[in-house]
């Protein structure tokens, strides 16, 4: 029986030239032009974006849930992506955004980062395992996941045995609101807010078939509005309005974030796809064996410059990293227990 691909990642052919340029910047060589049309080979595609980016005439983009998806719940759960935080400039906090969504339509907020730093911990632990193959490779980025079955499948078993931060946040925000309110699981709807083209892929067609926690996929780019206009409404904030993560889950949205939580060991982050292949070929070759723990993230900045995005992802670093400041000045810098 032929195999079923879903990717986020689409071609919109009356957009598309011909002009090649795809074809150039694709690290899978994923992408052919037929008849005059570029065509996404699915078995190749990691849903990494840089098509989206590249393209001059618009003609690649992110298939994503539509916002009034969430409608079909009684009782609706956002995961914002910490990289949520770093679109807005200082004067929108993050309680402000917490609690826009909040307003938007949700009944809770749980932040993905809380559970970064769930994965953190374990990481830690994962870490002193004599076993593991070095450098363990993070697997926090389903396009970097994907890249080495596709190129470097040498490499799959460095890649770390552990659930990503978006997974572990929707199990355990509908376990929470089910424990606590009585709401079946099945009237719960868990959407992930996100900066990452493939994370609406891992969401919709898992690599290994497993169901996800997650309900539905909405970018950043289509709520990006709907909350600034709800802020600018906003009165003064004089509490925050939920239990808010640590700075170290919340940095886990620039590069580096993830590597630099880990207690021990020699670390490298790398970022972009094309950076992410050289630092892989590294690894394959045998030159890396004096690194233990390897972050790699398939979009510039790390997840602060995915296809789904709205600033750019440096001065969205500079927001995100002002935030970061904010936490750790009110002493919040811990990870929550």
């Amino acid at each position: 029986m032929e195999r079923y691909y879903f990717h986020s990642v689409t071609l919109d052919t009356t957009k598309c030239k011909g002009c090649t340029n795809c074809i150039k910047y694709c690290p899978t060589e994923a992408i052919r032009v037929r008849n005059g049309k570029a065509v996404i080979i699915k078995e190749r595609c990691i849903d990494c974006g840089v098509c989206i980016r590249v393209c001059p005439y618009h003609a690649k983009k992110a298939v994503t849930d539509p916002l009034d998806s969430i409608k079909e719940y009684s009782y609706k759960i956002a995961l914002p992506a910490p990289t949520l935080y770093g679109q807005f400039g200082p004067d929108y906090s993050r309680e402000r955004i917490v609690l826009a969504l909040k307003q938007y339509g949700f009944d809770y907020v749980f932040e993905v980062a809380r559970a970064a730093e769930i994965v953190t911990e374990v990481t830690d632990q994962y870490m002193l395992n004599k076993d593991i193959k070095k450098p363990a490779i993070s697997s926090a980025c389903p396009a970097v996941v994907r890249y080495i079955q596709i190129r470097f499948p040498n490499l799959i078993d460095n890649l770390l045995r552990i659930e990503s931060p978006m997974e572990i946040a929707a199990a355990l925000s509908r376990q929470e609101v089910n424990e606590k309110n009585g709401i079946p699981y099945e009237k719960i709807g868990v959407f992930f807010i996100s900066p990452c083209a493939a994370k609406v892929t891992s969401v919709k067609a898992p690599y290994e078939n497993h169901k996800s926690n997650v309900d539905g996929v909405l970018s950043i780019k289509d709520m990006f509005l709907p909350l600034l206009d709800i802020m600018k409404k906003q009165g003064e904030i004089t509490s925050e309005p939920f239990s808010l993560s640590s700075a170290i889950g919340v940095s886990w949205a620039g590069t580096g974030g993830e590597s630099s939580a880990i207690n021990d060991g020699r670390r490298i982050a790398v970022h972009g796809i094309h950076n992410v292949n050289e630092i892989l070929e590294q690894a394959v070759q045998g030159n890396l064996d004096n690194i233990d723990f390897l972050e790699v993230l398939a979009c510039p900045e790390g997840c602060l410059g995915g296809p789904l995005t709205v600033e750019n992802p440096f001065i969205a670093k500079v927001n995100l990293n002002n935030e970061i400041d904010k936490i750790k000045k009110n002493h919040a810098h811990s990870m929550l227990p």
